[in-house]
């Protein structure tokens, strides 16, 4: 593969709204549901749903907003060179490096939770190898084409689902015929949402309290934002995915957390090991725990994939407006960012030395940053489609094809909930370092904006200007 064509390769245009819908309903639920709603049921007890509902609302808007600007202006880097067109320069590099930043914290912790799981049925095996098989794989995937990763990311997403349908369809059964759980008296029904201790145990300030675990969850549905550059038709597959995605996604949370506290008493849920093997044990079925594995392993190598993806593509996008090295811009014959994947690949490499060197409990702290870049990128998205706005005429307003819903009152709502919950970030001691890191790590990208990227836009500004000149002279 020569230079020239390489660079002289473009992005394919390879995913459908098939893709798309399943990459974002995949990317977002994962192990969150999975193992990390126990968390957020032993802070809030049933009142968990109202948290999961109000931040589904939040969420859903910074996705309205996001598909305004992807609709009227489908690009690669999405966000990030929103961000820079409507609000600055610094806010679009600052938006583009924290999600990449963001990725790469998730992806490592569940590059970690895939070794772990693969312990399951294989002790013996150290962590290291199934990693860095993983990585090598899902590499591979990556560097083909992106039909390619769409698919897998398609059937990945699909166990996940089926999984998720088949525990509420299972749940409801034990509910409706009865059974009585072997490590207590209570019985599966209505009642145990509100018999112990009431629907909202810990008061108002577990409710606050569970909303960044909550919030966290969901991270990564804003990957839609990112494949607009390699969309068929990204103006039909934009809207149907992101007016689809986000009602499925509430809908799996809420009936999923209300199954699984209605059958178990919210305050053993996590005590006896995974309340979804408890379920699909109570149904009959013996290899519950093996059939789960099965289903957390998809989870984990599916957010895996969407995080190289992801940070890949913003990768790309960020250094084709100059605010990475130039060398993410090159391109496979494929129309594949190869050098992005690769980069990807190496610093997840990272992942087998963090299984030897961090202790288990570096995961909540690790957990709280992702949660502080994801808020970080998404109010960032929502200050951009307000500069949007303040720069488009009326007539022009009136023609947008996908608009925000409930313009101006909705986007200031979720404005006002992303800094809420970077207050209650702030707040509580066990998340609190995640702000010194996001607060040192915006430090860093001003000193790095300011010593290698401002100097080049202002030279490149000035070249084009001389040019103009030059033109106009002749």
């Amino acid at each position: 593969m020569s230079q020239e064509a390489s660079q002289s390769s473009t992005l394919q245009r390879g995913l459908n709204t098939r893709h798309i819908r399943f990459l974002a309903l995949g990317s977002a639920i994962g192990t969150g549901l999975f193992y990390g709603s126990a968390t957020a049921i032993q802070m809030a007890g049933p009142s968990v749903l109202i948290a999961y509902i109000v931040a589904g609302i939040a969420i859903y808007i910074v996705m309205r907003a996001l598909g305004e600007m992807s609709v009227h202006n489908p690009v690669s880097g999405s966000f990030s060179h929103y961000a820079s067109q409507y609000i600055s320069p610094f806010a679009g590099f600052t938006t583009g490096w924290t999600y990449v930043f963001e990725m790469i914290i998730v992806a490592l912790a569940d590059v970690t939770a895939f070794g772990i799981y693969m312990g399951f049925w294989y002790p013996d095996v150290p962590r290291w190898i199934w990693i860095l098989s993983l990585i090598m794989f899902l590499g591979g995937i990556n560097l083909i084409h992106v039909k390619v990763f769409g698919e897998l990311e398609f059937w990945l997403s699909i166990i996940k689902v089926t999984a998720i349908i088949a525990m509420i369809v299972g749940g409801f059964g034990l509910m409706l015929y009865g059974f009585h759980a072997d490590h207590g008296t209570a019985a599966a029904g209505l009642q145990n949402l509100w018999i112990h201790d009431g629907f909202m145990p810990n008061g108002i300030g577990g409710l606050i309290a569970c909303l960044s675990v909550v919030v966290f969850a969901f991270g990564g549905i804003e990957i839609i934002g990112i494949t607009a550059g390699e969309t068929a038709e990204p103006k039909k597959s934009i809207p149907k995915a992101i007016n689809a995605v986000p009602v499925r996604i509430l809908l799996f949370y809420v009936l999923t957390i209300f199954v699984l506290m209605a059958i178990f008493p919210w305050n053993q849920i996590g005590t006896q090991g995974s309340p979804f093997v408890q379920i699909f044990e109570n149904l009959g079925i013996g290899s519950a725990a093996t059939i789960l594995n099965i289903v957390v392993i998809s989870a984990a190598v599916s957010a895996i994939n969407s995080d190289v993806f992801g940070a890949g593509r913003m990768l790309y996008g960020m250094a084709q407006d100059g605010q990475a090295p130039k060398v993410f811009t090159k391109l496979s014959k494929n129309g594949v960012p190869w050098m992005t994947v690769v980069v990807m690949a190496g610093v997840l490499l990272i992942g087998v030395v963090l299984n030897y060197l961090i202790p288990k409990n570096i995961f909540i702290i690790i957990a709280s940053i992702a949660t502080f870049a994801t808020v970080w990128v998404w109010l960032m998205i929502l200050l951009s489609q307000i500069g949007m706005r303040r720069k488009l005429s009326a007539a022009e307003i009136k023609a947008l094809d996908f608009p925000v819903v409930g313009w101006p009152y909705a986007p200031a709502f979720a404005v006002a909930f992303m800094l809420f919950i970077l207050g209650i970030i702030a707040y509580f001691p066990d998340s609190r370092p995640a702000i010194y890191v996001g607060a040192a790590w915006l430090v860093i990208l001003w000193i790095a904006y300011i010593v290698k990227v401002r100097p080049k836009m202002n030279l490149n500004h000035a070249n084009s200007n001389t040019a103009q000149q030059f033109e106009s002279n002749s």
